[in-house]
């Protein structure tokens, strides 16, 4: 099981550049992965959204990419055509208000577009330099989501423990519903007819509670879920969503006990795992 959360940085410097990168993630139901790196890398963008999304499954997601070169390879080129559209444009203002003299060379250069720095970029090269450290970032990211997980599973799992020991509190009351019933349909006869009690009555009465509040195919789909649910926390490297599904079932079964319940034992078991539940409901908003 691994969280949602995680923090890493990892920096490597040469005689040549330095590369760093930087990841971090927060809560969210889905994968929102933003790429952010220099603007002159955006050819590699592509390249680092699908390394992070091949690692990260779900939650808000920032991958930031840093390169600083001592000596980068730069050309500075000239847009000779916009240079002499600018110098026309200014000598004909120049002449109309009747200066003389030449359009300075400064001021031609000056204007946006008529130089431009280009930097010589090798995409393969810089990816060369910018794997090593994404490999290193995401082990370290990893282990700190690594970290957290098995701090939830053990959270959820003393839950789901809780949770076991209430539906088996309830399972063992359940059969002796018939007999609560039975006792209370005949108190309720024999304050009205006395000693007259018709006991074909009384479990024709006995009968129908049962049928209308009997518990036991919840209890058997409780525990069906429960063991859906260890299977998940056993098995599933990513198993937030699977987790959050299950919970809504089991919530819908123990819901559907308290509304027939006529136990205090079990109304009180049902309190339990409502509570346990919400616990472990609350913690998988962190499970990737």
């Amino acid at each position: 099981m691994r969280s949602m959360t995680g923090y890493a940085y990892v920096e490597e410097s040469t005689d040549e550049v330095t590369v760093s990168v930087e990841i971090k993630s927060y809560n969210s139901r889905f994968l929102d992965l933003s790429v952010n790196q220099p603007y002159w890398l955006s050819r590699l963008e592509s390249r680092l959204r699908e390394y992070a999304q091949a690692r990260v499954l779900r939650g808000k997601t920032e991958l930031t990419v840093r390169i600083r070169e001592k000596r980068a390879g730069v050309a500075v080129v000239a847009d000779t055509e916009l240079a002499r559209a600018w110098r026309d444009a200014a000598s004909e203002v120049s002449r109309s208000l009747g200066l003389g003299g030449e359009v300075p060379l400064s001021m031609v250069v000056a204007q946006e577009g008529v130089l431009r720095a280009e930097r010589e970029l090798d995409v393969d090269a810089y990816w060369a330099r910018l794997e090593p450290v994404l490999a290193r970032a995401f082990a370290d990211f990893d282990i700190a989501r690594d970290r957290e997980g098995a701090a939830l599973k053990a959270d959820i799992e003393a839950m789901l423990s809780r949770i076991e020991a209430a539906v088996g509190l309830v399972g063992e009351w359940a059969p002796r519903m018939e007999e609560i019933f039975r006792e209370g349909v005949r108190a309720r006869f024999a304050e009205v007819l006395g000693d007259q009690v018709d006991e074909q009555r009384v479990l024709q009465e006995t009968a129908a509670l049962i049928v209308r509040y009997t518990i036991n195919e919840e209890i058997v789909r409780l525990r069906a879920h429960i063991a859906s649910l260890k299977d998940e926390i056993r098995s599933n490297p990513a198993p937030g969503r699977k987790i959050d599904f299950i919970c809504q079932e089991i919530n819908r079964e123990i819901n559907t006990i308290g509304s027939k319940n006529q136990i205090l034992e079990v109304g009180r078991a049902v309190i339990d795992v409502k509570d346990a539940l919400e616990n472990i409901r609350e913690q998988v908003r962190n499970v990737e």
